[in-house]
């Protein structure tokens, strides 16, 4: 049973997920699509992170950022994915209960990371093109690594709080998440206590998050084309484009999807279209990222072609 009544109190031990689908002929076509999305997000995004690491060429801020940025669309996208291919191949779609917290907490933490370590990218393309002397000055080992340390702590701060808030809740004995995994809107419509309190945090850090990172990132967007309609060269206007095109891509992508779930309006928003842009954001964007940095990114191919000649040269 997956919960008990004691002092009018409701335990529960596991969720029920609801899935994506319920349509049975669709649970077999759907396992072997999000497996292939789900494997080559695992491939790339470890390729990105070993490339970044054993490349000395690619040992630069940079990649430094790129590298924390593949580790956290693997680690958000694993959070989800495993068990939501399980779902697929399993009649019963349960999830215990502590499982339940641990996959929002980690979540969460991600998505958050993720935000800022855009914004933390998009500063050190602006230093890059508008401060090209100083660039190895500003952007210092110790830089580099505050820029990723303060997201990281940030966002467990803020992940905990509200996993705990959640979790600290009184829920009806109601079980079903209408999702495919432990998203903190579709676990609120399950507790019987308030939930305003819980709302106002998710709705005030939400609208933070998304506000001051799209500003930072836009703010160092509207420096840099600044500085790039200043330089007399053409060759020099174009390289500083090429060197920005991949993150602008990846902010592009991120940013419409989150804004077209968090911002809609309240009388079009519905779980299913909910579904629908955490499937894209959870699974499809961590395995876009490291392929556009790949095939945008002439540095990055190049690291790839001399680690497929050393390994061609290894003796059989």
């Amino acid at each position: 049973m997956a919960w008990m009544n004691k002092q009018n109190l409701t335990v529960l031990t596991e969720f029920s997920l609801m899935g994506i689908t319920d349509r049975p002929e669709l649970q077999a076509p759907f396992f072997g699509i999000f497996l292939i999305i789900y494997t080559v997000s695992v491939v790339g995004n470890l390729g990105m992170i070993i490339l970044t690491e054993v490349d000395s060429r690619l040992q630069t801020p940079m990649y430094f950022f790129l590298r924390h940025l593949a580790f956290i669309d693997l680690g958000y996208s694993s959070a989800v994915g495993p068990k939501m291919l399980v779902n697929f191949i399993t009649n019963q779609n349960t999830i215990p209960y502590n499982w339940c917290a641990t996959q929002l907490a980690f979540f969460i933490l991600f998505i958050i990371s993720e935000l800022f370590i855009l914004s933390a990218m998009a500063y050190d393309r602006y230093v890059a093109i508008c401060n090209p002397l100083l660039y190895m000055i500003v952007m210092s080992q110790r830089v580099c690594w505050v820029l990723v340390a303060v997201p990281y702590v940030y966002s467990a701060f803020l992940s905990l709080i509200i996993t705990i808030k959640i979790f600290m809740s009184s829920f009806c004995g109601h079980n079903v998440i209408r999702h495919f995994y432990c998203d903190n809107l579709p676990l609120l419509t399950l507790l019987c206590s308030s939930t305003h309190d819980i709302e106002l945090i998710i709705l005030i850090f939400s609208a933070f998050n998304l506000v001051s990172s799209l500003v930072i990132v836009l703010v160092s967007y509207i420096l840099i084309l600044m500085a790039i309609l200043r330089m007399n060269s053409a060759e020099g206007r174009h390289k500083a484009f090429s060197t920005c095109g991949s993150h602008l891509t990846v902010v592009i992508v991120l940013y419409a999807t989150l804004f077209f779930m968090y911002v809609q309006p309240k009388s079009s928003h519905s779980f299913d279209t909910d579904k629908i842009a955490s499937v894209f954001y959870t699974l499809i964007i961590p395995m876009l990222n490291p392929m556009i940095y790949s095939l945008r990114n002439k540095e990055v191919k190049g690291a790839l072609r001399r680690i497929w000649k050393n390994l061609h040269k290894l003796p059989m």
